[in-house]
């Protein structure tokens, strides 16, 4: 698989040569990949990918083909072997997991952090050096964690193995089974680390193999910390504002169909995501009318909800000959923003969260609508408008969709959709 992002640049470059970070197999790396810094003294880089729709914008059906490598990639090790479950981290990897289940024709689960307070928390865990439980599972319905068969995890990164692990430690107590697979993007892990993860696995005596569409090692010195603070000193500012009008907003409410689910939050059969997939091409029909005579079509998804918002990017690309369409989402996760053409994190927009006012949401690399595109930077891609897909009242998006008017040359549009509820 590779990515169709315009453009050759080394969106790592500066990165690897502020840090002296070795990146193996860099050139497959650099077609997946970027590299950023944290605005964190503890932690200096992070990879940045290029195909997720997470933090760079990509072409919808770039996304969806690196969901469904790595379904491919799991395929290869499961063998004759189906999953019996997929289950997707919340909230970088809720899409490409949905993606490779999709692929693997396999009911699908996603971690949240939005808990449901009428369901029962059938497991929680804790990402290493956290305080506080990152991850929930609650499925309901036809979706159970006691299911037969191999379970699948999906990450978009595997650096060290200790999240995937202690997933498995945690449901091993309580549904135990056979086999595990990692299933993942980039597998980054030192020789150190793959060591201390196949003894780990050995001692919970269990198989867990690693599905990887690219296997690499990054190299980081021992000043790794010094050199990122010097790195952040010396790197240029964030992209500035956009300089022309803002856009509008248009609300769109009452697309979504009726009594179907918007995410896999409490899980998703097959025939339940082929629902989801027929829901957002509906969703893509009402909106195409709007979005006639665009320059450019962002659809924008929100922090767990990314998959269906990548579908309603596809169908629209599919309505909208010869209008360029990308997707990409909001985090939770904050990052050095420097306008570098060598850097994978150009401008950052802060806002409050539709679904928590009280805490802050991001969306990285947006692109000035105003700007010239220079020849190949993706950061350069613009859009004339920008559909947000939302599982929040409008009242509640409103400050977001504030601050992205002006990155829309025309609209920003805003699309509720129902938050996923628990089956009857």
């Amino acid at each position: 698989m590779t990515a169709t992002l315009p453009g050759a640049a080394w969106l790592g470059g500066t990165v690897s040569g502020l840090l002296g970070i070795d990146v193996a197999a860099r050139d497959r790396f650099a077609r997946l990949c970027g590299l950023g810094l944290r605005d964190n003294p503890r932690r200096a880089h992070l990879v940045v990918s290029r195909v997720l729709g997470k933090h760079v914008p990509a072409a919808p059906d770039t996304v969806l083909a690196a969901g469904a490598a790595v379904g491919d990639a799991v395929a290869a090790v499961l063998g004759d072997e189906r999953p019996g479950l997929v289950i997707g981290y919340c909230e970088t990897a809720t899409g490409l997991g949905h993606a490779a289940a999709d692929r693997l024709g396999a009911a699908y689960l996603h971690t949240t952090r939005r808990v449901h307070p009428g369901v029962p928390v059938a497991a929680a865990f804790e990402e290493e050096h956290s305080h506080a439980v990152a991850h929930a599972l609650q499925p309901t319905g036809a979706v159970t964690l006691d299911v037969p068969g191999p379970l699948v995890l999906v990450d978009d990164e595997l650096t060290s193995g200790r999240t995937a692990l202690n997933t498995v430690a945690e449901l091993q107590v309580r549904w135990p089974r056979e086999r595990y697979v990692i299933a993942t993007l980039l597998d980054a892990r030192t020789p150190a680390a793959r060591a201390a993860f196949a003894e780990r696995a050995a001692a919970l005596g269990v198989r867990v193999d690693v599905a990887a569409v690219l296997a690499t090692e990054l190299t980081l010195p021992a000043d790794v910390l010094d050199r990122a603070a010097a790195a952040r000193a010396a790197l240029p500012a964030a992209a500035p504002p956009p300089s022309g009008a803002p856009g509008s907003v248009a609300v769109h409410e009452g697309l979504w169909p009726a009594g179907v689910p918007s995410t896999a939050r409490h899980g998703l059969t097959p025939a339940g995501s082929a629902r989801l997939a027929e829901a957002a091409d509906a969703v893509a029909a009402a909106l195409a009318p709007a979005l006639a005579g665009s320059r450019g079509v962002l659809v924008l998804g929100t922090e767990e909800l990314m998959h269906a918002p990548t579908l309603v990017g596809a169908r629209l690309a599919g309505r909208l000959p010869g209008v360029p369409v990308t997707t990409q989402s909001t985090t939770r996760s904050p990052v050095h923003a420097a306008d570098d053409p060598g850097y994978a994190l150009r401008r950052s927009l802060a806002f409050p969260a539709p679904d928590d006012p009280a805490r802050v949401s991001r969306v990285h690399n947006l692109a000035d609508p105003a700007a010239v595109p220079a020849a190949g930077p993706w950061s350069d891609r613009r859009a004339d408008d920008v559909v947000v897909v939302v599982d929040a009242s409008a009242a509640d998006a409103a400050p977001m969709a504030e601050a992205l008017r002006p990155f829309a040359a025309r609209a920003v549009h805003l699309v509720t959709v129902p938050l996923a509820e628990p089956a009857p």
